[in-house]
């Protein structure tokens, strides 16, 4: 009988951190590798770069469409071992790409990790919320959410250049290797928690879901904005004068600024969420007018762009916190939601940002984007419940039922509601008034 989990601080948890944000940068850079090598798999492979791409489109279809019901489907297993499961499946996934002898057989292998994804995601975000006590959620889904951020920056180009060098079988052997090695962390470090958590049917349940609701619209509006835009970065920076030899670097540098963003989540979002949330879309707002602004000055729109990625850096942990802290579902469910609401937003953006560049012209896209964006941020403003102003004593108690769990006798297994669980949510406040101020990596009160 394995000892019952208990969540604690930042520090405590570090090890399951650092070994959640390892396997979510192999989990990024899995999905998006292929962009950067579609020249090379098209002529290898004997299909034109259009049909190479759609190893990217189809990926992020299949995580939309498959993240809830896979979690719901899977919700009675021990997480531990779902996430070691999903792992195990990216490797095999790289593995078959890496020895394909055919573009079918790449699209099988690319559809395996499809299905993972859809579970991967959806179990970390709630398992990363479990591991650290409830006003630490922010900073630990800040610091696991990097593991992201490093995938865009390095993940990606790191592949490109290895795939361009060695050729992109090689790349994605070396990838499933890495795969490989988040697996064996992710076995050694990090600790298994109890499944379950989800609130009970009482007067509060429909507030709760509206305010789970709100987050995920809001999530799908802000991943709709930015890959309308984001889609055809590299057509705005061409555009604006950069020469194609200056494009990978340039993207490395200003994507690298999204750490800024992440780090930023990570100091104030379990201090201030709704001020945190206000000022990050304010600066993709803003980063995207003054590119359309800018446009084709170079400098103006590669100042415009850093602003825009600094911004964005925040947007994944800043969502995730305030869908977990709703407590409309429990953890996996709401991971499973903001998962597939993301990548709703990262097909449709994709999607109407070519409809627009085809019929209005590329410098009409990064308004497009800008305002979508901006409608999301009217949202955050008008939605005080699910975005409030600090994490308040409602919030805090939800949380702390929810990980209560904890002190089951058997850890990682499936653990159903205990009737006094969220019980306190219907009857306390949570209108943007100021609250108590939570301590930034300390010991709390223990469930």
């Amino acid at each position: 009988m394995t000892a019952a989990f208990r969540p604690g601080t930042v520090r405590e948890a570090a090890g399951g951190i650092v070994a959640l944000g390892l396997a979510t940068f192999v989990a990024i850079t899995t999905e998006l590798v292929p962009v950067g090598l579609l020249p090379l798999l098209s002529a290898d492979l004997d299909v034109t770069e259009s049909v190479a791409g759609l190893l990217v489109t189809a990926y992020a279809v299949m995580v939309a469409a498959l993240a809830v019901p896979l979690t719901l489907g899977t919700a009675r297993l021990p997480r531990k071992g779902l996430l070691l499961t999903t792992l195990v499946l990216y490797t095999v996934s790289n593995v078959l790409v890496a020895v394909a002898p055919t573009f079918a057989v790449v699209a099988a292998a690319r559809a395996l990790g499809g299905a993972s994804h859809a579970v991967f995601f959806s179990v970390s975000i709630g398992y990363a919320s479990r591991l650290v006590l409830p006003h630490l959620t922010g900073r630990a889904l800040s610091l696991v959410t990097t593991g992201a951020a490093v995938g865009f920056v390095l993940g990606v180009p790191l592949t490109t250049t290895l795939g361009t060098a060695i050729g992109w079988r090689p790349a994605f052997g070396v990838l499933a290797g890495a795969c490989a090695l988040a697996t064996v962390l992710i076995a050694f470090l990090l600790p298994p928690v109890p499944g379950g958590g989800a609130p009970p049917s009482d007067a509060s349940s429909a507030s709760r879901r509206s305010a789970l609701a709100v987050a995920t619209t809001t999530n799908a509006l802000t991943y709709l904005g930015q890959y309308t835009v984001y889609t055809f970065v590299s057509l705005l920076l061409l555009g604006a004068g950069l020469q194609e030899s200056a494009l990978g670097p340039a993207l490395l540098v200003l994507g690298a600024l999204g750490l800024v963003g992440t780090a930023f989540a990570a100091a104030r979002l379990d201090h201030r969420p709704r001020r945190t949330t206000v000022v990050t879309l304010v600066a993709v707002v803003a980063g995207m007018l003054a590119v359309g602004l800018a446009f084709p000055g170079t400098v103006g729109v590669l100042v415009a762009i850093g602003v825009w990625s600094a911004g964005f850096g925040a947007v994944a942990p800043v969502f995730q916190a305030a869908a977990i802290r709703a407590h409309g579902a429990s953890p996996d469910l709401t991971g499973a939601l903001v998962n597939a609401s993301s990548n709703v937003g990262i097909g449709g953006g994709a999607a109407l940002g070519a409809l627009v560049l085809a019929r209005s012209g590329l410098d009409v896209v990064p308004f497009l984007g800008a305002g979508i964006v901006a409608g999301a941020l009217v949202v955050v403003l008008v939605a005080r419940r699910t975005f409030p102003a600090r994490p308040t004593a409602a919030t805090a108690v939800a949380a702390v039922a929810d990980v209560s769990t904890a002190d089951a006798p058997v850890a990682d297994a499936p653990v159903a509601d205990a009737p006094v669980a969220d019980a306190p949510v219907a009857d306390a406040p949570v209108a943007d008034a100021p609250g108590p101020e939570m301590p930034s990596d300390q010991e709390g009160p223990r469930a």
